[in-house]
């Protein structure tokens, strides 16, 4: 998921070519069209790991409009849909929004519209043995943002987004089976030029998860980048508080989720005569304290 806590570790390059028809001739103008590839050490989602502790490749494209109006595609492997129902390794995320700044002054407004994807799941709940199910993790949030420019590529912002799906990435109270339509994550994200190609990243969040508080968690990262003319290097050290106490097989299979809802196993699980069995093995907390490198080009 891009948003989110690893974009805060990558600081992508704009090239904008130039075209040159003279030597007094003015300077084409920049392409609205940004293209994104990159690699992480572990995909990271709010200080949750995608990818139970394993790398990812990333892409993405985006068209800004002079306008302010913007739409993005972007898409990246994961792998716990699979690790949770025994397919699904894709995840392709779709936005569009505004961005505008209030006048002449430095603060500016974002505001928009996500989509996370997850194809190989399919579009409904999937019934478990015990009579419960597990919910579609395709999610939908609005969010709006300000933004500050504080100069000299230094900036600050504070962001909202409210899940407008019936499930937030699946979840639901386990006890109640009520959904957790309303979702939301607040966050604050800071972005520091330190000169030389090197970059500085802070970042601070909280995820509150509707009708069932016991998900709920606040995240924190920093990190640092480099820009090495090829692409953009970084590095990020990231924390949560989010409960994932007794992280086993024996403990998940009688208590999961309301011990642990951020341990998940990567083995085992799988669909079959439409009900679902649950992984069995390879737990993890996908929560915990974690570091991440990265890479990342824009052209």
């Amino acid at each position: 998921m891009q948003t989110k806590v690893i974009s805060l570790a990558l600081a992508a390059i704009m090239l904008s070519p130039l075209a040159t028809y003279a030597d007094d001739a003015p300077a084409a103008p920049a392409s609205p069209w940004a293209f994104t590839v990159g690699a992480v050490s572990d995909y990271l989602f709010r200080g949750v790991s995608q990818t139970h502790g394993k790398p990812a490749v990333q892409g993405g494209v985006t068209y800004t409009d002079p306008s302010g109006f913007y739409g993005n595609l972007w898409a990246s492997n994961i792998t716990w849909v699979k690790d949770a129902l025994g397919k699904g390794s894709t995840e392709i995320d779709a936005s569009a929004g505004y961005k505008n700044s209030f006048g002449a002054s430095k603060l500016g407004y974002d505001v928009g519209y996500y989509t996370y994807n997850y194809p190989g799941y399919g579009s409904t709940n999937v019934a478990t043995a015990n009579g419960s199910f597990i919910a579609n993790p395709n999610t939908q949030e609005l969010y709006g943002a300000l933004n500050y420019d504080l100069g000299n590529n230094n900036s600050l912002q504070v962001k909202y987004s409210y899940a407008t799906s019936k499930y937030f990435i699946g979840w639901y109270n386990p006890v109640t089976a009520q959904d957790s339509k309303g979702s939301g994550y607040l966050e604050f994200n800071g972005s520091f030029d330190l000169g030389n190609g090197w970059g500085l990243t802070a970042h601070a969040g909280h995820q509150s998860v509707a009708n069932w508080s016991f998900a709920n968690y606040s995240d924190v990262n920093v990190g640092v980048t480099k820009d090495v003319g090829f692409g953009t290097v970084g590095f990020l050290v990231s924390t949560t508080n989010a409960k994932s106490g007794g992280c086993d097989a024996a403990t998940n299979a009688v208590l999961a989720p309301t011990v642990s809802p951020y341990c998940w196993g990567n083995s085992g699980a799988g669909v079959a005569n439409g009900v679902f069995t649950p992984p069995s093995g390879g737990f993890r907390n996908v929560a915990k304290s974690t570091a991440v490198l990265s890479f990342n080009k824009t052209f």
